[in-house]
């Protein structure tokens, strides 16, 4: 456009639906930090409470990451009302990730309430700005299943520990089932796919930004341990071995389901359904990779000595439970799993029973070389037979 002196200007670009917000990359940031203590809160206790513990949480913090993105499609993103809304629950999001350390021991209110804040806080916030028909319906919801979750959040933070415990799981648990069930109200039903207006192609990067921020949490999980002990050949060693841990698990990830996925939900016959199955893929793989950053905190710290058995269970749990995500996510956009997954969960299995004999960056070898056998496989695959998009049928 031109203005009055003539001089050419670039009129605004409208944001392309397709593709994240700025806003949105700033709200990840967040979650980097919060991977980063939850995978501390692991590493300090790495036992099957533990395990417990941990995974109650990451559910707790998917959720909000996952309810705050697919309502971004329904939001202008470019509004100053609803960029202070998503400020504000990445500040509730910060505060939640601090409290997480200590969530079963002095901070389990700060962190109930917080959550609770977090979901309550956005749902009446919409009810309150978005004017669409949708929203009062879609908001209104979540707001009556948060409330009910309330009592277990609330109920389980006053308790104390294994009863926090099993009170906070049974409630996450229910949260789960209700958003599969798309958050369901007598009269009103449940939630619709158009009430959400999920675009394949954002949803699909989205997606990919989640796993993004599980493996940026494992690489300043290396670096700081690494950085925070004596610099010796075994923690370079062992530095170089957690590392490439992760690169091979990048690499498997996006060849070629991860690049190809916003193409299989556009071929989709239920594009909402296997939006929804991709969730939980990512979610399973995110786990993984978390298994994957404990490692490496766990084998940098003490590269060598005996291997005790909740050690082994996460060095070659982590990236069994990556390949299980990754083998859904195969299934997801090709129909087909690859018998790549397959092997690598074989071995890695066949692996567990000499575990106890190898120090933990042996141990943590053998994962490595797996995956890297997974992924030159993956590669080779690639190369002679060019996939397409073939999702499932889904009713």
């Amino acid at each position: 456009m031109v203005t009055e002196g003539g001089a050419n200007t670039a009129a605004p670009t409208p944001r392309d639906p397709g593709r994240p917000a700025f806003l949105e990359l700033f709200f990840d940031l967040t979650y980097v930090f919060a991977m980063i203590s939850l995978v501390r809160t692991l590493a300090d206790d790495v036992s099957w409470t533990g395990v417990g513990q941990t995974l109650v949480l990451l559910l707790a913090f998917t959720l909000v990451w996952a309810v705050t993105t697919w309502a971004a499609d329904t939001l202008d993103l470019t509004r100053p009302a609803v960029q202070v809304q998503f400020i504000g629950v990445a500040a509730g999001s910060l505060l939640l990730a601090a409290a997480a350390p200590d969530a079963y021991d002095g901070r389990g209110l700060l962190f109930a309430i917080t959550y609770l804040a977090i979901h309550l806080g956005s749902s009446t916030y919409y009810l309150l700005l978005v004017p669409s028909a949708a929203e009062p319906r879609r908001s209104g919801r979540i707001l009556f299943w948060y409330t009910i979750a309330a009592v277990g959040w609330i109920g389980g933070a006053l308790a104390t520990g294994h009863t926090r415990l099993l009170l906070w799981a049974a409630t996450v648990a229910m949260e789960y089932v209700a958003a599969s069930l798309g958050w369901p109200l007598p009269k009103l039903g449940r939630s619709q796919p158009q009430e959400w207006r999920l675009v394949g192609e954002r949803v699909a990067e989205r997606y990919r930004q989640f796993v993004i921020i599980a493996l940026g949490a494992s690489i300043f999980v290396i670096g700081t341990t690494f950085s925070l002990n004596d610099y010796t050949a075994d923690r370079a060693w062992a530095l170089l071995v957690v590392f490439t841990t992760v690169v091979a698990a990048w690499r498997i990830y996006i060849y070629r389901a991860g690049e190809l996925l916003t193409e299989a939900i556009a071929r989709s016959t239920n594009p909402s359904l296997l939006t929804q199955s991709a969730a939980v893929t990512h979610l399973i793989m995110v786990s993984g990779i978390g298994g994957m950053a404990v490692t490496s905190h766990l084998v940098v710290m003490r590269p060598f000595g005996e291997t005790p058995p909740s050690w082994a269970a996460v060095i070659l749990g982590g990236p069994a439970l990556f390949l299980v995500g990754r083998a859904v996510l195969d299934y997801t956009v090709f129909g087909r799993i690859s018998r790549s997954r397959l092997a690598g969960l074989v071995l890695l299995a066949g692996a567990a029973p000499t575990a106890d004999l190898l120090p933990p960056v042996a141990v943590a070898l053998l994962a490595m070389s797996i995956l890297a056998l997974v992924a030159a496989a993956n590669l080779v695959s690639t190369r002679r037979h060019a996939r397409a998009p073939m999702p499932p049928a889904l009713g």
